[in-house]
């Protein structure tokens, strides 16, 4: 299931990456907050915030999520690095000094809770199952 895990989620990122460049998926609102990199800034089907920064952090992270998907321990490793990595996020998010990661990257609003659940799913997978419930998959 680890495995299965990093594959998923990998191949959810690459699709969620690929379409943050397609501006139809991603229309811009007015009540975002300005960002110092605007370029395809918008709201992911209308409810997450992306700019092209964005995008690019979900290509690599989904890309990682299958190359680590090949074995147990690069998959495991997935999850608990998405799990940190992500969790920071969800904190930062939080916060309106860092919401916008200095006007980089938006990880307000939705992102928030997006965030804070794809920690606590790739906690799950990267520090508690079992690599006996792997091969029993």
């Amino acid at each position: 299931m680890i495995r299965k895990f990093a594959l998923i989620f990998g191949i959810i990122y690459v699709i969620g990456g690929i379409s943050g460049f397609i501006p139809a998926l991603n229309p811009h609102h007015a009540d975002m907050p300005p960002i110092t990199v605007d370029s395809f800034y918008g709201r992911a089907l209308g409810l997450f915030p992306v700019n092209i920064l964005h995008n690019l952090v979900h290509l690599a992270i989904g890309v990682w999520g299958i190359l680590g998907s090949r074995s147990l321990s690069g998959a495991r490793f997935f999850g608990k690095g998405l799990a940190v990595f992500y969790g920071l996020l969800a904190i930062l998010g939080l916060i309106p000094a860092t919401n916008t990661m200095f006007g980089l990257v938006p990880i307000y609003g939705n992102d928030v809770w997006l965030h804070a659940g794809t920690a606590l799913i790739a906690a799950y997978f990267g520090f508690v199952a079992r690599e006996s419930d792997e091969r029993a998959a």
